[in-house]
C-alpha cells in the first residue's frame, strides 16, 4: 500500500489541468473525508493559470520538450508529489511514463502504460484496434466501398478541432491524398452522443464506475451542459468495451447512437478523465476518491450514478495582480 510521502498530506500534480478548479476541490474534499490533507500543484506554460486560486502553479516545459522527464523528475521529488493526474492527451503519455518507466519518482497516475494510451490517440489506430476486438464502430472508408455522407477526422486530431463533412465525390476526391491524415467514417447525422465515466483498478483490473451522460451542449469540444442517463444498453457495451481493450485507470468512452435504428457504436476513448467528468460526481459517482483509494492501494467501491443530474458549466474569473508572482 503506498503512503503518502509526507505524513498526513497527498500531493497532487496536474498535467495541463489550467481549468480544471472544480476537480481539485473534490479531491480536496475527497481527501478530507480520508483524513487526508490534499495539495494541489499545477504545472503549466502560463502560471496565470485559475487553479493558482486552488493550488500551486509552477511553470513547466512543453510535452514535446526533450528535458520534460528530468523536469518532472525534479519536481516530484522537490515536492513530494505523490499522484498525477493529465487532462490533456499530450499529457496522458507522459503520465504513463512517470508512472511506469520512472519507479524512481514514485508516484501514482490512473493511466495504462504508454503503448497502449498513444493507440487511443491515433483515431485509425484505435479504429483498426475496436474492430480487430469485434467492437461495433461506425462503417469506416478505406479509399472505396463506402458511400453516402462521410465525416473525416484527423487522425491526431482531438476537441472536434479539423473536422471536415463529407458530401459530394468532389470534396472526397480532395482527400484521396491524404488518406493517412484522416479517418473516414460514415456520418450519421440522426445521432445522439453519449459520454461515459469509467474507473477500472490500475493494479486489480477492478471496474468501479461506469457512468453515463448525455453532451446537451458543447463547447470547444468539450460539454458544457450534461446530464447522468440510466441506459442498460450503453452500460453494458462500456463494460464490454473495458474488458475487450484491457484499459486501466480513468477512462472516457465516447460512444455514438444512430437514433434510425438504435444502434450503439464506439467513436473513440480518451484514455484520462474527461473534461465533464465532475458531472458524474455530483451524480455520485467519486472518482476523486476512486484515484485516491487506487493510488493508496485500498479497495474500490463500486460506485453507481443517479440518473437525470445536469449539470451546467458557467464562466468565473481569476484575478492576479501586479505583486502577484
Amino acid at each position: 500500500m503506498m503512503q503518502p510521502k509526507q505524513a498526513g498530506i497527498l500531493t497532487i500534480l496536474f498535467l495541463g489541468g489550467a481549468k480544471r478548479v472544480a476537480m481539485a476541490r473534490m479531491l480536496k474534499d475527497a481527501c478530507r473525508k480520508r483524513e487526508l490533507d490534499c495539495k494541489i500543484i499545477g504545472y503549466e506554460l502560463d502560471t496565470h493559470s485559475a487553479l493558482a486560486i486552488e493550488g500551486d502553479i509552477v511553470p513547466g516545459l512543453r510535452w514535446s520538450d526533450p528535458e520534460i522527464f528530468a523536469d518532472l523528475n525534479r519536481l516530484c521529488t522537490d515536492r513530494k508529489v505523490d499522484i498525477i493526474l493529465p487532462f490533456v492527451d499530450s499529457a496522458v503519455g507522459i503520465a504513463a511514463e512517470m508512472m511506469y518507466k520512472y519507479p524512481e519518482a514514485g508516484v501514482f497516475s490512473p493511466v495504462s502504460p504508454r503503448v497502449e494510451v498513444d493507440r487511443m490517440f491515433d483515431k485509425c489506430a484505435a479504429a483498426e484496434f475496436f474492430s480487430s476486438l469485434g467492437l461495433p464502430i461506425p462503417a469506416t472508408y478505406d479509399g472505396a466501398g463506402l458511400n453516402g455522407p462521410l465525416i473525416a477526422k484527423p487522425r491526431f486530431g482531438s476537441a472536434s478541432k479539423g473536422i471536415i463533412e463529407i458530401n459530394d465525390s468532389r470534396k472526397l476526391d480532395e482527400l484521396n491524398g491524404k488518406l493517412n491524415e484522416y479517418l473516414i467514417q460514415e456520418r450519421i447525422d440522426h445521432r445522439e452522443e453519449i459520454t461515459v465515466d469509467c474507473y477500472v483498478g490500475v493494479s486489480s483490473g477492478r471496474v468501479a464506475a461506469v457512468s453515463p451522460r448525455l453532451r446537451r451542449e458543447v463547447s470547444g469540444g468539450e460539454a458544457v451542459r450534461t446530464i447522468t442517463i440510466d441506459d442498460e444498453q450503453v452500460v453494458e457495451l462500456a463494460h464490454r468495451v473495458l474488458a475487450a481493450t484491457g484499459l486501466r485507470g480513468a477512462i472516457t468512452i465516447q460512444f455514438i447512437r444512430n437514433l434510425d435504428n438504435g444502434s450503439l457504436m464506439v467513436m473513440e476513448i480518451n484514455p484520462r478523465l474527461g473534461g465533464g467528468a465532475v458531472a458524474s460526481v455530483h451524480a455520485g459517482v467519486d472518482l476523486p476518491g476512486l484515484i485516491i483509494d487506487d493510488a493508496c492501494g485500498r479497495p474500490l467501491t463500486i460506485q453507481r450514478p443517479t440518473a437525470d443530474v445536469e449539470t451546467v458549466r458557467y464562466l468565473a474569473d481569476v484575478v492576479f495582480y501586479p505583486d502577484q508572482k
